[in-house]
């Protein structure tokens, strides 16, 4: 960590607190959200994925699995999209002033590759529970919910 006395938990409650101000105040899109979280912890699991074959270390499947969420079983749920068009939606501007806030502020708060996932975690399970939820496309550019005690 970079100031004395200061704690793992700090460091993620700066991150959390970073993150809450930033998607509300860009108004950020789910899906937005969602591919900002996904290339993130992809990164930061191929890192530790490395670490472990190195070391022989284990970790919780917490840190190294996405958390388990409650999916809707509704079949009329389902629908079909075009990703191309999706993708010329997308503000790249936006998902990169997030990648930065996250990356900066991991680095800021020196975050072990698992806290870096434990504290992204939380984020992709509230991401990919709205994503299940959405029954069109349009629901995939609305703003990500972020519950009031987050």
């Amino acid at each position: 960590m970079t100031d004395e006395g200061s704690t793992p938990i700090d460091g993620m409650v700066t991150l959390q607190e970073r993150m809450v101000n930033l998607i509300n105040q860009l108004n950020m899109p789910l899906i937005e959200v969602s591919l900002v979280l996904s290339k993130h912890i992809a990164g930061l699991s191929r890192s530790l994925d490395e670490h472990i074959n190195e070391t022989q270390q284990t970790f919780s499947e917490s840190v190294t699995h996405p958390w388990d969420i409650e999916t809707p079983e509704d079949p009329e749920n389902e629908f079909s999209f075009d990703l191309e068009k999706i993708f010329k939606i997308i503000d790249a501007d936006r998902m990169d002033i997030l990648a930065t806030l996250i990356r900066v502020t991991l680095v800021e708060i020196d975050a072990s590759l698992a806290e870096g996932l434990l504290a992204l975690r939380p984020w992709e399970a509230l991401s990919r529970t709205q994503l299940s939820k959405a029954k069109g496309p349009g629901q995939l550019f609305s703003p990500l919910e972020i519950p009031e005690d987050w």
